[in-house]
């Protein structure tokens, strides 16, 4: 997630100080995917390097204001409307680990995805408790965010279930051909297209 341009749409509704930000933040959110406020203060700062800020002189309690500025709101506005671009996907670890631990003897894959059913099924119990109710989830723009952002982590592990169901299975019927006989295999009739190509080849 981009933090840096999250931060920047939030500034575009009012000024604020690293703190008041991070709060905001997570409070839109929902605490999801919590900050600290060193990231908040070194994002701002490569923020206004790049023009997107600027930052007032130090109120009388020590606090740097930011606001942004129209090239930071024209940037914050073409994050909203430009798709997500996923021809480069981040690196899945479980895809990756999957991957491999089919290919090698060091583990047994199937342990792998009981072992990682149980930690998903575990994850999915825990946020669906954290949802608020449609009346909660409606009353606010902060409720809203918070619940929509619990959704998805909902559909993203459910989605991640079904994968590894679909992973097993696809292990199962590998299994299975691998202890199929040659004798059987060799019995099998040739298929009608390669019998037909064949002969016209002669």
């Amino acid at each position: 997630m981009s933090v840096r341009m999250a931060l920047l749409a939030i500034l575009c509704d009012s000024p604020q100080h690293g703190y008041e930000l991070r709060g905001e933040f997570e409070a839109r959110t929902g605490s999801v995917w919590p900050l600290n406020v060193g990231q908040v203060y070194s994002t701002l700062q490569r923020l206004e390097r790049d023009g997107l800020v600027t930052a007032a002189a130090p109120t009388s309690d020590g606090h740097v204001i930011h606001d942004v500025t129209n090239a930071g709101r024209a940037a914050a506005t073409a994050w909203f409307t430009d798709p997500i671009d996923r021809t480069s996907p981040p690196r899945d670890e479980l895809a990756m680990k999957l991957s491999l631990a089919a290919a090698t003897d060091l583990v047994d894959v199937r342990d792998v995805i009981a072992r990682q059913r149980v930690s998903s099924m575990r994850a999915l119990r825990d946020v669906t408790r954290l949802k608020p109710s449609d009346d909660e989830s409606f009353a606010d723009a902060e409720a809203m965010g918070w619940s929509l952002a619990l959704e998805s982590m909902v559909f993203q592990t459910e989605a991640e279930i079904r994968w590894l169901d679909h992973v097993e299975s696809r292990l199962l019927t590998q299994a299975s051909r691998r202890r199929e006989s040659p004798a059987r295999r060799a019995a099998k009739p040739v298929p009608e297209r390669v019998v037909n190509l064949v002969e016209e080849n002669r």
